[in-house]
């Protein structure tokens, strides 16, 4: 009767090698266990992980392995990996003031020139009471806020005025003799001119 009885639940037997065996079934499972990807050879004790008994060494390892997200407050939003482009858009709403200067926005919380960790990325979908107004058409629509800004003819337009503006400003004044008439400077012409 002990032998028509089925085992039910799970058994384990460890891997033990008794010397330099080179059989197939060795390799392929120390194969497997080198391609084992959450932990190395060396920490695997019979095929199974074993945590280190100090707690610092745990406490290490268990910091490790936590996603890094925002909280529980914040729906454990991940931190993304930040690409050029996204960088290039993170930046471009940090000076979002000088963008468009009638319309006053919040300042940034905290440390202004480092770029924030965690954010999400999404679309925006207009409403239908917009379709003619407020929306962007098929052509205005750009992969990135910075491709947006420069194909946008008003903002053209303003970053013209303001350059311009700021040329003026920085030029030198009172150098009237520096110019140059008749292929002499003015100085030397209003000198021949008392002679």
């Amino acid at each position: 009767m002990l032998g028509n009885e089925t085992e039910i639940g799970l058994t384990w037997s460890p891997k033990i090698s008794f010397g330099q065996n080179d059989s197939k079934e060795t390799t392929a499972s120390t194969s497997k266990m080198q391609e084992s990807v959450w932990k190395p050879e060396t920490q695997l004790v019979d095929g199974l992980f074993v945590p280190p008994r100090d707690p610092r060494k745990l406490n290490k390892l268990l910091r490790k392995n936590v996603k890094d997200t925002a909280g529980k407050s914040w729906f454990d939003m991940p931190a993304p990996t930040i690409t050029p482009e996204l960088k290039a858009d993170l930046e471009i709403l940090k000076l979002r003031s000088v963008i468009d200067p009638k319309q006053h926005f919040k300042k940034a919380v905290g440390n202004s020139k480092a770029l924030p960790k965690y954010f999400q990325v999404g679309t925006v979908i207009e409403p239908a009471s917009e379709y003619f107004s407020g929306r962007l058409t098929k052509k205005e629509r750009k992969p990135t806020l910075a491709d947006e800004l420069l194909s946008d003819p008003a903002f053209k337009a303003y970053k013209k005025r303001k350059i311009g503006e700021i040329a003026e400003s920085r030029r030198p004044r009172n150098v009237e003799k520096w110019k140059v008439l008749d292929g002499q400077t003015f100085k030397r012409t209003k000198k021949r001119r008392k002679h």
